[in-house]
């Protein structure tokens, strides 16, 4: 175990770990105070050879008292800097996830939190549908985003919806793509409006180098086109609680039916990578899915090690 694999499990542990039975570990250790580091190593096709991005990704951090409060946010934070990433991406949800809280943590806690972030090539972010549906906490009003917009501004983090950026690396250009969230509004029960436009976010890409997709939901993957090298994703956290065939079917019947759920898949030559993320929503449960920061390389050569679709 290395120095930060080490770290990442000793945080905040204390002597919870030895009184836990089952309850506690899925209420308590395992939402509130583990964290892994989840590595992939992945050359998409059409990835130009020379082109090598060391990047970290962080989903779903639903900051609310007291699982996910702004210190633990900061500290997150602080061991993403320690893997020394050229580039960070969120990939949306900062606001909490559900009710069974002690507080809400307000944006501009966890923003300050997260503007120790620090990567030479920018940090990047999306937005995610709890950004649009209520403020802080669910129940408190909505603002279409516009508290969690300004506490990432004032991070220095660049928010991305519907917009594509070039970036250079080593004198390579790829390009960070990102999508409006995709069920941003409640229409009706079931029934939402979203804010992405794919086409017209692909359509500034004026070169052939390649893209990197950040999208909350992965319900888009099966509508992006091979131009796009790498899709990056949150939102399903993995399944939250990871039973063989349960999971799976209730993540089927309560997400419209998705079946993208966790991990690095590829279908038909696309790669997708799906984060577990790190806060809870519902309820503030994980089991055999802890909470994860996602260090990626991209582009050493090295072939998919997960299993192909």
């Amino acid at each position: 175990m290395n120095r930060i694999s080490r770290r990442l499990f000793l945080q905040g542990a204390g002597g919870a770990w030895a009184t836990a039975g089952l309850g506690s570990y899925a209420f308590v250790f395992e939402p509130a105070l583990r964290l892994n580091v989840t590595s992939y190593r992945v050359t998409p096709p059409r990835w130009p050879d020379g082109l090598t991005v060391k990047a970290a990704v962080l989903a779903d951090i639903h900051a609310c008292e007291p699982w996910m409060p702004a210190s633990r946010v900061r500290g997150i934070a602080n061991l993403t800097n320690d893997l020394s990433p050229d580039i960070i991406f969120l990939l949306g949800d900062f606001s909490g996830g559900h009710r069974l809280v002690t507080g809400p943590v307000m944006p501009d806690e966890w923003g300050e939190a997260l503007s120790v972030l620090k990567a030479p090539l920018g940090v990047y972010t999306v937005l995610g549908n709890h950004d649009w549906w209520h403020g802080a906490l669910p129940g408190m009003p909505a603002d279409g985003a516009e508290g969690v917009r300004q506490a990432l501004h004032s991070a220095r983090i660049k928010v991305l919806e519907n917009d594509a950026l070039r970036v250079t690396k080593d004198g390579q250009p790829f390009w960070v793509a990102g999508l409006g969230d995709q069920i941003a509004e409640l229409m009706s029960p079931g029934r939402y409006k979203g804010h992405d436009n794919l086409g017209g976010t692909l359509s500034q890409i004026n070169d052939s180098a390649p893209v990197i997709l950040l999208a909350h939901e992965p319900a888009i993957f099966r509508r992006v086109s091979d131009r796009v090298s790498l899709t990056l994703c949150g939102h399903t956290h993995g399944g939250q609680v990871n039973l063989p065939l349960i999971t799976d079917r209730v993540m089927h019947s309560h997400y419209f039916g998705l079946d993208l759920i966790y991990g690095h898949i590829v279908e038909r030559g696309r790669h997708l990578i799906i984060s577990a993320g790190l806060g809870t929503s519902n309820v503030p449960v994980r089991f055999m899915r802890p909470p994860e920061i996602v260090q990626l390389t991209i582009g050493d050569g090295t072939a998919p090690s997960y299993p192909i679709l």
